[in-house]
C-alpha cells in the first residue's frame, strides 16, 4: 500500500477550512443579494403607488408579477414565456431593470448587479479551492478521496457546488444562492466538526475500481437530489404566497417575487430529479455488482442497501405520480422533500448508528 503523506494530508486540510470561509462569505452574500432585492421592491411599490394616483398603472401588473393566471406558459417550463421573463432574471438582465421588472417596472440598481455577481465569484473560488482539497486528499492517501463519511461529505459538498455553477451557466438561478450554498457550508462544516476522520487505507472491501463508479455516480446523483430539495422548499413557500395574493391578501413576502413562480419549480425539479433517478438507479445497480464481487451476493438485505433501495423506491413514486397528474403541485414538492431526507438519513443515521457489511463511517488501517 502506498504511503500517507502527511504533508499533503494537513494542505488539505487547511485548504477546507479556507473553502469553508469562502463559502460562508458567499452565502451571506447571497443572503445579502435577497435582502437588496426585497428593498428595492419596496422602493417599486412605493412608486407604483404614486404611479396608480395618476392612473399609469393597475393591479393587474402586480398579479401578472406575482403569476397568478398565467399557468399555461409556465407549463412549458422555467423561462418559457412572458410570466418567467418577468419572474425570472435571465442571465443578460439579471440585476438590471427589464428582465426581473417587466411585470411592475421595478428597478434592482447598481448595488444589486455587483451583488449577485460578487456572490457567484465567491462561490467559483470556494469551489475551486475546495477541488485542491480534495485532489490533495486524495494524493495524500494515495487513492480517490471518497472512503469514508468525511471524504464522502467533502467531496459531495463539492460537486454540489460545481453542479449549481454549472447550471448557473444555462439558466440563471442564483436566487437559489442562498439555499445551495447554505447546504453545502452545513455540508462542509458537519465533516470537518462531526465526520472528520485522518487519512488512512481502504478496508479491503473498497479497494476496487467499483468504488470509482459506484460512488462517484452517487455523489453526482446526491448533488442534484440537493438542488431539487431546494428547489422543493422554495416551491412551498412560493405556492403559499400565490395563494394568499389570489385571495386577495397583501403580498409581505416581498423577496419571493424573484423567485419563478411555483409551478416552473415544480418542472425544473421534475426534470432534475428524472436525471437524479437514472444515476440513482446505476448506483443500486452497480452497487449490487460491487457487492457480489465483494461479498459473493448481489443483495443481502444489508441496512445500507434497503435504504438505498428506500430512496429509488420513493423518487420512483414521486416521478411516476408527478407524469401521471395524480401527484403535482405541493403534493409533488412533499415527496421530492421526503425523497432527500431519505437520502440525508441513509448517509448519517444509517452509516453512524446501525452495523452492517458498509459500515464506513470511518476508515480501517
Amino acid at each position: 500500500m502506498p504511503e500517507i503523506n502527511e504533508g499533503f494530508a494537513q494542505l488539505s486540510e487547511q485548504l477546507m477550512l479556507v473553502a469553508g470561509l469562502a463559502y460562508a462569505v458567499a452565502f451571506c452574500a447571497y443572503a445579502w443579494d435577497l435582502v437588496t432585492f426585497s428593498q428595492a421592491v419596496k422602493r417599486g411599490l412605493a412608486g407604483h403607488s404614486a404611479d396608480e394616483a395618476a392612473g399609469a398603472h393597475s393591479e393587474s401588473h402586480v398579479a401578472e408579477f406575482a403569476g397568478i393566471g398565467a399557468r399555461r406558459a409556465a407549463e412549458q417550463g422555467l423561462g418559457s414565456g412572458p410570466l418567467d421573463r418577468a419572474v425570472r432574471p435571465s442571465s443578460k438582465t439579471h440585476g438590471g431593470s427589464d428582465g426581473i421588472t417587466a411585470g411592475d417596472s421595478m428597478r434592482y440598481g447598481a448595488e444589486r448587479r455587483v451583488v449577485a455577481r460578487v456572490a457567484v465569484a465567491l462561490t467559483v473560488v470556494a469551489a475551486v479551492v475546495q477541488g485542491f482539497a480534495v485532489v490533495f486528499r486524495g494524493l495524500a492517501a494515495g487513492r480517490v478521496p471518497w472512503g469514508n463519511m468525511y471524504e464522502f461529505c467533502t467531496t459531495g459538498s463539492f460537486v454540489v457546488a460545481v453542479v449549481f455553477l454549472l447550471v448557473l451557466t444555462r439558466r440563471d438561478l442564483r436566487f437559489l444562492g442562498t439555499f445551495v450554498i447554505g447546504l453545502v457550508l452545513v455540508m462542509v462544516v458537519a465533516a470537518s466538526v462531526s465526520f472528520w476522520t485522518p487519512v488512512g487505507h481502504l478496508v479491503p472491501a473498497l479497494q476496487s475500481y467499483w468504488l470509482i463508479i459506484h460512488v462517484s455516480i452517487a455523489v453526482m446523483s446526491s448533488a442534484l437530489f440537493t438542488l431539487t430539495f431546494a428547489m422543493s422548499v422554495l416551491q412551498l413557500f412560493q405556492a403559499r404566497r400565490e395563494a394568499s395574493i389570489a385571495s386577495g391578501k397583501k403580498d409581505k413576502a416581498l423577496v419571493m417575487r424573484l423567485v419563478p413562480n411555483a409551478l416552473s419549480l415544480e418542472n425544473l425539479s421534475y426534470r432534475i430529479n428524472g436525471i437524479a433517478f437514472v444515476g440513482w438507479t446505476l448506483t443500486l445497480m452497480f452497487g449490487a455488482i460491487w457487492a457480489e464481487k465483494a461479498w459473493g451476493r448481489f443483495w443481502g438485505w444489508d441496512t445500507k442497501e434497503v435504504w438505498t433501495f428506500v430512496i429509488w423506491v420513493v423518487y420512483a413514486g414521486y416521478l411516476h405520480a408527478r407524469a401521471t397528474k395524480g401527484w403535482t403541485g405541493t403534493r409533488a414538492a412533499w415527496l421530492s422533500i421526503v425523497g432527500y431526507l431519505c437520502v440525508v438519513f441513509n448517509f448519517t443515521i444509517v452509516n453512524m448508528y446501525f452495523s452492517g457489511l458498509h459500515s464506513y463511517a470511518g476508515v480501517g488501517s
